[in-house]
Order: C-alpha cells, then sequence, then structure tokens
C-alpha cells in the first residue's frame, strides 16, 4: 500500500513538472514586444493625464496609433522624441506641452497630510502637522493633490528647464 503511495506521487510529481516545462518552452506570446518596450519607456506612475488608465494601456494605445505621441504630460518632449523615433512617427515639438509640477507654499500649509496620502508617486514628503514639500524628480503633475488640499496651498507651474527638457524656440518667419 505504502509502495502504491509513493508511486503515485512519484508519477504526479514527475508528470506535473514536464507539464510545467512544456508550457515554458512552448508558450505562445499574444503580446507585442513593442508594447512592453514603450511601456517601459513611459514614467510608471498610472496618473491617467493620457487619458488612459495606465502606462500599459498608454502603451498599447501608442502602438495601435489611437494616441499621439505626445499623450503623456509627465514624460514631456524628451519623451515624446524617443516615441516618434520608436515608432518611426515624425513629432511636431508645437504639439507638447511643458511638464506641470506641483508646488505647496509653505506660507498656508498646515500639514493635513491629505496631499501626501493622494500622490500616486511619493513626491509629497512631510508629516503630520508639518510643513510639506514636493520632490521635483518624482512628481509628475498629476493634479491629484491639488484636489486632495483643503488649504487650497499646492499649485502645478512650469517645470524649470533642464537638460534634458530645454528646447530652442521655433524661429518665426518675418
Amino acid at each position: 500500500m505504502v509502495v502504491a503511495i509513493l508511486t503515485l506521487a512519484v508519477m504526479g510529481l514527475l508528470l506535473g513538472g514536464g507539464l510545467g516545462l512544456a508550457a515554458r518552452k512552448f508558450a505562445v506570446s499574444d503580446e507585442n514586444p513593442l508594447v512592453k518596450e514603450i511601456e517601459q519607456l513611459l514614467p510608471g506612475s498610472q496618473c491617467g493625464q493620457c487619458g488612459f488608465p495606465g502606462c500599459g494601456s498608454a502603451a498599447a494605445a501608442l502602438v495601435e496609433g489611437q494616441a499621439a505621441i505626445t499623450c503623456c504630460p509627465p514624460g514631456g518632449v524628451a519623451l515624446a522624441e524617443q516615441l516618434a523615433a520608436l515608432l518611426g512617427v515624425t513629432l511636431d515639438a508645437g504639439q507638447v506641452s511643458v511638464p506641470q509640477l506641483a508646488r505647496i507654499d509653505a506660507t498656508q500649509c498646515t500639514g493635513c497630510t491629505r496631499c501626501y496620502r493622494a500622490c500616486p508617486t511619493d513626491a509629497i514628503v512631510g508629516a503630520s502637522g508639518q510643513i510639506h514639500s514636493v520632490l521635483g524628480g518624482a512628481c509628475t503633475g498629476c493634479g491629484k493633490c491639488l484636489d486632495a488640499c483643503p488649504e487650497d496651498c499646492i499649485v502645478l507651474a512650469a517645470q524649470a528647464p533642464s537638460l534634458d527638457t530645454w528646447r530652442w524656440a521655433k524661429p518665426q518667419a518675418v
């Protein structure tokens, strides 16, 4: 009786392991590898500013041509240029909006932590009853902290130009 149980257990383990290996080796992927590559370029904050519920669905829409190359405000011009090069599309840099970042007015902040809890990227730092501040490198400008702040001490301001975001203005014909 014990030998029969052990035999069935060993057979079950061997057959289960064989099926697992076969599933990995012969797996068919329906996903476009370009979608994964674009999703890795996107910020990944799932802020929804592009009009899609997350960066994965925005990447799929970009590949299918249902979204504009400039649909991601947090990515700015640098991301739009990378996406245009990857997808082989021309980019009109005039369509790209300047990325907005949250700024907190320290004179009005009461430290209620509502903005801290609403931020999807943890860009707001501070503690209860203390003044909060925004980490510029982590802020995507989604505006969720604006809606959560009862003191109206948060504004969205244009991001200061950096080496990645600064561009020459297009010359005007006279």
